[in-house]
């Protein structure tokens, strides 16, 4: 809804329209320190994936009080006085999904690091039968 640019990140732009939009307007700074803190491929835009890391790093109460992402963290929530239980259940429902994204985006990176742990070995071998044909060699 907020990626403008269609490419499937948030970058800085981007995520100042989204929080003016939203009634939470910040600094460029503050923009810039929001991208930073979960922004792990360190490319200064958010992907889906680091963009669903906010909402757990405040469930888990790891963001700070003052900060952008939990600015962005509460305005995201759904309160069921005022939406009713149509609204609490597509609040539910995305966050099922959200939670079903998660974990697909864990078993993506258990994947990626069982791949680098197998090609890790593999070099292993390859240099352990290098050193040994090598010593055949200097016989």
């Amino acid at each position: 809804r907020y990626d403008a640019g269609k490419d499937g990140f948030i970058d800085l732009m981007e995520l100042k329209l989204m929080m003016e939009k939203l009634g939470a307007p910040q600094t460029h700074l503050g923009l810039k320190n929001m991208i930073k803190e979960v922004d792990e491929d360190l490319d200064s835009k958010l992907s889906f994936r680091e963009f669903l890391l906010i909402f757990r790093k405040a469930a888990a109460g790891e963001l700070q009080e003052d900060s952008g992402l939990h600015a962005l963290a509460r305005l995201s929530e759904i309160d069921v006085s005022t939406e009713g239980v149509k609204g609490a259940k597509n609040f539910f429902e995305a966050k099922v999904q959200a939670i079903h994204d998660a974990s697909r985006f864990e078993e993506e990176i258990k994947a990626e690091q069982e791949e680098k742990k197998k090609q890790a070995e593999e070099l292993k071998q390859r240099k352990a039968a290098f050193k040994e044909l090598q010593s055949t060699f200097a016989q």
